[in-house]
């Protein structure tokens, strides 16, 4: 356990102790602890970031983006759907939408995009292919558009830590010529070199309620 949160455990059973934090129904000093590390662990909801100019509506709801021979790096991409409470919330829509392996957007029909529904599980896969570059955004990255009953809309990226954009070290350039928001959506990525040769990141969507 880091000082600062043995500090904190201190200050916190000082007050408990003292009387100066207390439960408005009867409840042990271990509840109250229980009770303020859960708040302290309640995930933030995902940054968001911009809809760019390629979004199209009417995207098929389809978990494969690509087809046999397409070229391209296969990459999986996984995750759930959950409210800042870390909540499931069945019943979700996540579009998504990205460019081929030579960083172009397919505007005329669906390649790459599509619209998943989300069931009681929460979770999400997509297979792909990791996008490629184009000069207006030179970092890969996917789009994101997700809507749930009683959530507020988010619409965000993901990045990928492996992209030669942020020069091998994402935490110090990812805000390079203010392309990506938010350290937090540039994802770390796992190489699977034997049997099934792809690439994988994880990236779970966290809403806020309306």
């Amino acid at each position: 356990m880091k000082d600062s949160e043995l500090c904190r455990r201190d200050w916190l059973g000082a007050c408990i102790s003292g009387g100066f934090l207390v439960a408005a129904t009867p409840m042990t000093s271990s509840r109250l602890f229980a009770l303020w590390d859960d708040t302290e662990a309640k995930p933030k909801a995902t940054p968001a970031e911009v809809l760019g100019p390629f979004y199209r509506k009417g995207a098929p709801n389809v978990s494969r983006l690509h087809k046999p021979g397409d070229p391209g790096f296969p990459l999986r991409v996984s995750g759930k759907v959950v409210n800042t409470r870390g909540e499931k919330i069945p019943g979700a829509r996540v579009g998504v939408w990205h460019a081929d392996h030579a960083g172009i957007y397919d505007v005329a029909g669906y390649r790459y995009r599509a619209n998943l529904e989300i069931g009681e599980s929460s979770d999400y896969t997509l297979e792909t292919i990791m996008p490629g570059h184009y000069p207006d955004r030179p970092a890969q990255h996917i789009h994101y558009l997700i809507t749930a009953p009683g959530h507020k809309t988010l619409v965000t990226q993901a990045y990928f830590a492996t992209d030669p954009f942020f020069e091998g070290d994402p935490v110090k350039n990812y805000a390079k010529r203010n392309i990506v928001g938010n350290r937090e959506l540039v994802k770390t990525v796992k190489l699977f070199e034997q049997g099934d040769v792809h690439a994988e990141i994880s990236f779970d969507i966290i809403l806020e309620r309306a």
